[in-house]
């Protein structure tokens, strides 16, 4: 009987706290979301517009992720073998830490200062992680070289479908 109660307690915390899978697949962004704010490491507060400019040409993965995230950090590892593995592409981290000093020390101690990172100073709740149906982290995106969505949800770096989408680009 305890492992029954015990077993339903497992299934109604998974299905409480796990990733909502979106119901629709986006392939481009909104004027709204582009128009969102983002605060850079120097401070500077950029439009998601010009992230995406800046990466024109190129396809790009942006890895949604929090410092306080274990499951973020466990994936790190892996994040960095994509990148080895297809060195033509380019990362951006869009973090969700709940602070501008807890973000700069998760760069810090997980060692990824040196990488393109960006913040979400106004919060989890806003235009861009909206539009995107940004419901936890880790999330993954693959932005083709027009800007346009190549894969709109994955939460981890070794979802198979990021590399077939990265081979077909």
């Amino acid at each position: 009987m305890n492992l029954k109660i015990a077993f339903a307690t497992l299934l109604l915390s998974v299905s409480l706290f796990a990733q909502k899978v979106p119901t629709t697949s986006k392939i481009e962004f909104s004027k709204e979301a582009l128009a969102q704010k983002i605060t850079a490491l120097d401070g500077k507060k950029l439009q998601i517009a010009e992230i995406l400019k800046k990466h024109e040409g190129r396809i790009l993965i942006i890895d949604f992720w929090a410092s306080w995230c274990r499951d973020c950090i466990l994936a790190l590892p892996s994040t960095k073998e994509l990148k080895e593995k297809n060195p033509e592409i380019d990362f951006v981290y869009f973090s969700l830490d709940r602070s501008h000093e807890q973000w700069k020390r998760g760069l810090e101690k997980y060692e990824i200062a040196g990488e393109e990172n960006y913040w979400f100073d106004e919060g989890w709740k806003n235009n861009f992680n909206n539009y995107i149906d940004l419901n936890w982290v880790p999330r993954f995106m693959v932005i083709d070289q027009t800007g346009k969505i190549a894969k709109y949800y994955a939460i981890s770096p070794n979802d198979p479908d990021i590399q077939k989408k990265i081979d077909e680009l």
